[in-house]
């Protein structure tokens, strides 16, 4: 048990990734029974990302989706999930295809 935890204190990371290559994550101490809303606010991440609308966006800890008042533990990361841009199979076509122009020969 680190000094925290006897004090009623957890340690979290709340992630957000706007952008591909691109992630925003801060680690945040919180009392005991803290949710992951209550992550969000403390860390600031809703303010540096206006855009991120809570109650539609998705979020999780350590890739699992949670609600908004699950309670978290010490050394979770709550992760916030942007919407995808083009839906993964689509994506894969896409790529197919272009590889498969590349591939064939120059009449």
């Amino acid at each position: 048990m680190g000094p925290d935890e006897a004090a009623g204190a957890i340690t979290v990371v709340v992630a957000y990734s706007p952008d591909a290559r691109q992630v925003d994550h801060c680690r945040v101490t919180l009392a005991q029974g803290a949710t992951v809303h209550d992550a969000l606010r403390a860390s600031g991440v809703l303010e540096r990302h206006p855009d991120i609308d809570v109650q539609a966006q998705k979020v999780g800890v350590w890739g699992k989706l949670r609600a908004l008042d699950a309670v978290l533990r010490d050394g979770d990361r709550v992760e916030v999930y942007r919407p995808l841009k083009v839906d993964p199979k689509e994506a894969r076509r896409q790529r197919y295809r272009s590889h498969r122009e590349k591939l064939k020969p120059a009449r």
